[in-house]
């Protein structure tokens, strides 16, 4: 990427520039001085016009304070600078959010419900890492991989807009088994940081992979687990069964997070747990694990500089030449 800027190098002497209307103003009222005088009785034989000429001799004096200007401007060291800019980076990081889609994620203590109120914060937080990889994993009581790790943000913004609850996956949360999927797709990563995000509103109740063997495994592969425990403290309005119909009907039920075991596996992996009870805090919690997890840019720039004095005292020097000219030639009668 390449810009350009102007600067001056000297700016002092831009205070000099305050004399042009004093030197103005001295030939002004010196002009008459620099004139021969001739004094008669009568002007009746002289008929002719002025000439033109001698009306634009104040030119010769316009001329001699613009290269004044002109050198002073010079002095200045006026110059364009080229900047080229070329980014680099030193520390990639690639990203598992594995989300739970069981049907309690779709408890409307979150607005509009947990799974939409994820789905928004989730695509901000891929939109703000454009030099990462990013892959997806959901479960329910079984887990599986939407995407797998890639720089391509459009895939996995289509992919986290379209889950949904359930996704033919058998009933329960299998933490294990989410977290065994992420950590899957990173083993062979050869990423200097993994991370996995674990989301989930509820407790290990099925799957046939303990959390904390996943847990162990995430340690032995260096991958760090950020684990969020989404759902307000009390009673959340969450799905209670199916009508005749098919349509979910809804109960205010105890939310049960197994913040234990969050707590377990963040610190295990050198990672860290938070509380999600709203929509605000939800944000926020990605907001401060994108903080956290910093990738390496390094940035150069490369500068050409392009000096103008030299125009700015060939101009001076052309309109001396100038000036000088036309008082040997057209006005030497004048002088």
């Amino acid at each position: 990427m390449k810009w350009f800027k102007y600067e001056i190098l000297n700016p002092e002497f831009l205070w000099l520039l305050v004399l042009i209307p004093l030197l103005a103003a001295w030939f002004y009222f010196t002009r008459n001085k620099n004139q021969a005088t001739l004094t008669i009785s009568s002007t009746k034989g002289f008929k002719a016009k002025p000439s033109i000429w001698s009306k634009l001799k104040p030119i010769l004096y316009v001329l001699r304070l613009l290269a004044i200007m002109l050198l002073i401007l010079a002095l200045a060291r006026p110059r364009t600078v080229e900047v080229s800019t070329k980014t680099k980076t030193t520390r990639g990081i690639d990203i598992v959010m594995a989300i739970d889609i069981s049907a309690s994620m779709l408890a409307k203590d979150l607005k509009p419900n947990r799974l939409e109120a994820l789905k928004k914060v989730a695509i901000e937080f891929v939109n703000g890492r454009p030099n990462d990889r990013i892959g997806v994993v959901v479960y329910a009581g079984e887990s599986y991989t939407k995407t797998p790790i890639t720089s391509d943000k459009s895939i996995v913004n289509k992919i986290i807009s379209d889950i949904t609850w359930g996704e033919d996956l058998d009933g329960g949360t299998a933490i294990g088994m989410g977290l065994g999927s992420a950590v899957n797709r990173l083993k062979e990563s050869k990423a200097q940081s993994k991370v996995i995000i674990l989301l989930t509103d509820g407790v290990n109740n099925a799957g046939f992979v303990d959390p904390k063997t996943s847990t162990e495994l995430a340690k032995e592969l260096g991958i760090k687990v950020y684990t969020i425990g989404l759902g307000t403290n009390g009673m959340a309005l969450s799905p209670y069964y199916k009508d005749p119909s098919g349509r979910l009907v809804f109960k205010n039920i105890q939310v049960e997070i197994d913040e234990d075991l969050l707590r377990f596996i963040a610190h295990k992996t050198d990672g860290k747990y938070f509380r999600a009870t709203d929509n605000v805090k939800l944000k926020a919690i990605y907001d401060e694990i994108n903080k956290l997890e910093k990738t390496e840019i390094e940035e150069f720039k490369y500068y050409n500089f392009s000096e103008k004095y030299r125009m700015l005292v060939l101009l001076a020097i052309g309109l001396v030449v100038l000036e000088m000219g036309l008082r040997l030639t057209v006005y030497r009668s004048f002088i």
